[in-house]
């Protein structure tokens, strides 16, 4: 005679939560019957079924990667709420989560240590697929030259919010790190020249937007 499990004890044996299988139930991933009463009951034979189908699936290796810009974006929160949504995200998907990587510093910067300790990940062929809020997490420029990079050792890169969304604020400070980068560039580091050309924009900056550049300065001394 063919046993029967609830809802709870399937979600038990299966690992799952209640949303995964309403979920299954929902797409016909999982067969159920209604007992007379009207409750649902999952047939033992579907639970060994998909417990077979799991132990043939090769599970696919993630890496979280996660970034700010500043000290102060990280004492607010905003690289632990990239993580979690990023958990989520894998958790939903199968995935093995096999490292969480974060940094804090601009997307300008090449010499993240955190993006240095990706890419070797990436070249040694320890990862499947990278997952990222939005593709500025990742880089300020060059995002196609990382995703051809990776996509040459076979891992892809998961957008899992889509586009560019950083605060009006880090938009600034990579503005201004342009500014001084190309500045030094054109007439000297030392130049009296650059620092003219950083005030002037500075000025710019802070009749135009509705924030205050001196504070943003404070906050990055």
């Amino acid at each position: 005679m063919e046993e029967f499990l609830s809802p709870r004890d399937a979600c038990r044996v299966l690992g799952i939560s209640y949303i995964t299988l309403w979920r299954w139930i929902r797409e016909g991933r999982i067969k159920v019957i209604r007992s007379p009463s009207g409750r649902y009951l999952i047939p033992s034979r579907e639970i060994e079924r998909l417990r077979g189908e799991e132990k043939r699936v090769e599970r696919i290796r993630a890496v979280i990667y996660a970034r700010v810009s500043s000290s102060k974006q990280k004492e607010q929160g905003d690289l632990d709420r990239q993580v979690r949504l990023l958990e989520k995200y894998a958790n939903e998907q199968g995935y093995i989560i096999v490292d969480i990587i974060t940094d804090v510093g601009s997307g300008l910067k090449e010499e993240r240590r955190g993006l240095k300790k990706l890419l070797k990940m990436v070249a040694d062929k320890r990862v499947d697929v990278v997952l990222i809020t939005y593709r500025d997490r990742l880089t300020r420029f060059g995002y196609k030259y990382l995703q051809f990079f990776f996509e040459k050792h076979g891992v892809r890169i998961e957008e899992v919010l889509h586009g560019e969304k950083e605060p009006l604020e880090e938009l600034v400070e990579d503005f201004l790190s342009i500014i001084v980068s190309f500045g030094g560039k054109i007439y000297g580091k030392r130049s009296h020249k650059v620092k003219k050309l950083v005030e002037h924009n500075k000025r710019f900056l802070q009749e135009t937007l509705p924030i205050s550049i001196e504070k943003l300065l404070e906050r990055k001394q």
